[in-house]
């Protein structure tokens, strides 16, 4: 395949967001529906099993069978290999990536269990702790400098240093009574809103920041990604670094294929049309270098089809898989990633010339830890 060069990757994306961004964003709308069913009939029989249940932080999020991270079983119990995580793509292999969810209490020694187990060396962590009174992952290492222990597994924070609008803390990770250790690169961006958006040069510096990480150090194994559920954000931000990385290359990105394959490895990856749109956004601006050119925008409301909210609304919804139904039970519903309307939309006109800025002050607020 021959390399083109990032200027004419630019001019042909914009040009092809400015066709997909016409009519009210109809293209937008159209490629992103085209997904919906992607992966729906896919078997998640081992985050179904009531063995497993509570330790999965949402009921209608669970780990496809074919491509889940299995756990060394532990005390000859045989679900004890389950945790709610899967392997992704990510331009080099179809385990570049472990996209799970942000660890509950009864989990964090399992989250830490598959760091080790498949020699993760960064993770990546694209929500805060909380959003007002709501847990969105459990605290798996200390904020400040200091051991916590986890199972079988001492996590001990060494340094922790704030940038722009995340952290990096740097983690040895041993197993108890060994001398065997590893340095853990921990990458937090917890300004990304619950209810939103984050800045798009923001997001797209600190993409850029740990794919240039990920480029410099040996491949031991894959970067675990996560948020809440694993998917909306965990999805956008995997879908980003993959084109980052063929743009690099000199290979024409592809936003929908890439979202097709990773939602072929976990369900409801990029979860909403508001996220879908948003990489375009980042991918440009990075594109572009990251000009301060501040276009107007188009601020119009993108269709709210049920096929577009996901996770799905009930139980029975989530339930009816190849046919079969679900026992109905008590389930907790993820915190939507994002609204339902876009924030900051393509604008035509502007798609042409220039690189879309960083969005508004509005949706810059940060939730620290």
């Amino acid at each position: 395949m021959e390399a083109v060069s990032r200027a004419q990757i630019l001019q042909e994306l914009s040009l092809r967001c400015h066709t997909l961004a016409a009519n009210d964003n109809r293209g937008f709308k159209q490629e992103f529906g085209e997904l919906n069913d992607v992966g729906r009939d896919l078997p998640t029989r081992a985050g179904e099993s009531e063995a497993n249940r509570e330790k999965n932080r949402y009921q209608v999020i669970l780990p496809y069978d074919h491509c889940r991270v299995r756990l060394s079983v532990r005390n000859q119990n045989p679900h004890s290999d389950y945790i709610n995580a899967n392997f992704v793509p990510g331009g080099g292999s179809e385990r570049d990536f472990i996209c799970t969810q942000g660890p509950l209490p009864n989990t964090t020694a399992d989250f830490w269990r598959m760091v080790w187990e498949q020699n993760v060396r960064i993770i990546v962590m694209v929500t805060a702790l909380r959003h007002k009174n709501i847990v969105l992952c459990d605290k798996y290492w200390s904020l400040e400098q200091g051991t916590v222990y986890h199972g079988l597994y001492q996590v001990t924070t060494v340094t922790r240093k704030q940038g722009p609008d995340y952290f990096i803390t740097t983690v040895n990770l041993r197993q108890r009574d060994s001398p065997a250790d590893r340095i853990i690169t921990h990458y937090q961006y917890p300004s990304w809103p619950d209810q939103g958006v984050p800045n798009t040069s923001s997001l797209s510096a600190f993409t850029e920041h740990v794919r240039q990480h990920l480029a410099a150090i040996p491949r031991l194994g894959p970067a675990v990604v996560h948020c809440s559920a694993g998917v909306g954000r965990s999805g956008t931000f995997v879908t980003l670094l993959w084109l980052m990385q063929l743009c690099a290359r000199g290979i024409q990105p592809d936003i929908k294929t890439a979202v097709e394959d990773l939602r072929l490895h976990r369900m409801s990856m990029v979860q909403t049309l508001e996220q879908y749109v948003f990489v375009y956004q980042c991918l440009l601006h990075w594109l572009g270098g990251g000009a301060s050119a501040r276009p107007q925008i188009q601020r119009t409301s993108l269709s709210s089809k049920p096929h577009l909210q996901d996770p799905p609304q009930s139980a029975a919804e989530q339930g009816q898989r190849g046919g079969r139904r679900r026992p109905q039970r008590h389930r907790q519903k993820p915190p939507p990633d994002q609204p339902l309307t876009l924030i900051q939309l393509l604008h035509p006109r502007n798609l042409m010339s220039r690189v879309l800025p960083s969005l508004s002050q509005t949706n810059q607020a940060s939730h620290k830890p």
